[in-house]
């Protein structure tokens, strides 16, 4: 691909809009962002605090912990933790330097001051609105279809900022992923000028490592990364998955150590990126193959994700560990041909596992994904593959991933309803 070439910077610029860092679950990490930018535009400590979030982003919150809250869940801990002790301009690190006496002050806000948690009246399937109060002031930050796209800033009523011209796929001031396609990601691969990623990327290696070395190391959750090791050994497919998983252990249950996300996701950041980077360790692979994996691995993964939506009944580390799995082909040597059937492989494979929120048992997701991918890759080495019309395979990797994407955004929407109501109680 040519540096001139539209596509090459579209590339560019989709990897820096979907590598982010974050700490702790997105989900809670947006409603605690919204609500540290609504305390700002208030400008005093609210006497009560109402969040409005759509069932989706309450799926997801629910039965996750919220870093450096002292072990505590739930949307009204996300809102008070960004409001009295969050820094809104950290974006998805709102919550990342709160303290001891932080922690008290969010402990004391919830057991004397009024916070209420109702659902949204929109459609939007990610949708959340924070609002604080004081007297007669009040404030509220509205985040639509993205974890930090704020769409809505109001103060007393009256709306300071406003941007709600965009879509769940095409939204407004991020790059047009319609342009994606296998073929052109890996052109892309080769191509890039390594100066241009290699800080993101090494960002992503460097955070993603540590928190998958901490779950290994301490009692996070179920530990599913340790418990992997432990029965299955040192092999390097286990490896792969192991620390994929642990990563997510941790980040599940607490662990205060900030991740690349992709796709919105810290356990799809964990995925795509932890298994190519063990496999690079194995092969002995240079820096700059390592790198370009990378650009694969992240790239296809966002790919996968785009026609899904951010959130959905499908799982998103499936997209993510098929993904790994056509990065650790690239470092294999794969091209197009296997790293296509990789693709299809695997996703063929794991395609109707469920989301039903963030928790501890995502980890074990996670290691069901990356074994996908990697065998994805296996059967191909073997001259195995499945072949269009076997279930919801069509001839042709893009036709498959488009029959993906309409099962996950279309065909799993009452799935989505019915997960959501399960949850709830209802």
């Amino acid at each position: 691909m040519e540096l001139t070439d539209n596509r090459y910077q579209a590339y560019l610029n989709i990897l820096n809009e979907e590598l982010i860092p974050a700490m702790g679950c997105t989900e809670p990490i947006a409603i605690a962002y919204a609500a540290a930018r609504a305390g700002e535009v208030l400008g005093v400590l609210p006497e009560r605090v109402l969040v409005e979030a759509s069932r989706n982003i309450i799926k997801n919150v629910k039965s996750v912990v919220v870093p450096n809250t002292g072990g505590l869940k739930g949307l009204e801990a996300s809102a008070v933790a960004g409001i009295v002790a969050g820094e809104a301009d950290k974006v998805l690190e709102v919550i990342a330097s709160i303290d001891d006496a932080g922690r008290e002050r969010i402990k004391s806000f919830l057991d004397t001051k009024d916070v209420t948690v109702t659902e949204t009246k929109s459609d939007l399937i990610f949708d959340l609105v924070v609002s604080v109060f004081a007297g007669e002031e009040s404030a509220s930050v509205q985040i639509s279809h993205y974890h930090t796209n704020i769409v809505l800033i109001k103060k007393n009523g009256e709306a300071i900022s406003q941007n709600q011209d965009c879509d769940e796929i095409k939204i407004v001031g991020m790059t047009d992923r319609s342009i994606m396609n296998v073929k052109d990601v890996l052109d892309f691969a080769e191509s890039v000028e390594l100066g241009e990623v290699e800080e993101l990327l090494q960002c992503q290696i460097d955070y993603n490592v540590a928190i998958a070395a901490e779950g290994l190391k301490g009692d996070w959750g179920a530990n599913v990364g340790s418990v992997l090791i432990d029965f299955w050994g040192e092999d390097v497919k286990i490896r792969a998955k192991a620390l994929a998983a642990a990563g997510s252990d941790a980040r599940m249950s607490g662990c205060d150590l900030p991740v690349m996300i992709v796709s919105g996701s810290g356990n799809q950041g964990l995925t795509v990126s932890l298994p190519v980077i063990e496999y690079a360790k194995e092969l002995d692979s240079d820096k700059d193959t390592l790198l370009r994996a990378l650009v694969v691995s992240n790239l296809i993964a966002i790919h996968l994700k785009t026609g899904i939506g951010r959130l959905s009944a499908y799982c998103g580390v499936v997209s993510a560990g098929c993904a790994a799995g056509a990065g650790i082909a690239w470092l294999h040597g794969g091209r197009f041909e296997t790293i296509a059937h990789t693709i299809v492989n695997s996703l063929a494979t794991v395609s109707g596992i469920i989301c039903d929120g963030a928790k501890p048992s995502c980890a074990g997701k996670i290691s069901a994904a990356v074994d996908a991918g990697i065998l994805g890759f296996l059967m191909f080495e073997k001259d195995q593959q499945f072949y269009g019309g076997d279930g919801i395979v069509s001839k042709g990797v893009e036709n498959t991933i488009n029959n993906i994407n309409r099962l996950a955004h279309d065909g799993m929407k009452e799935t989505d309803k019915e997960i959501i109501r399960i949850m709830l109680g209802e």
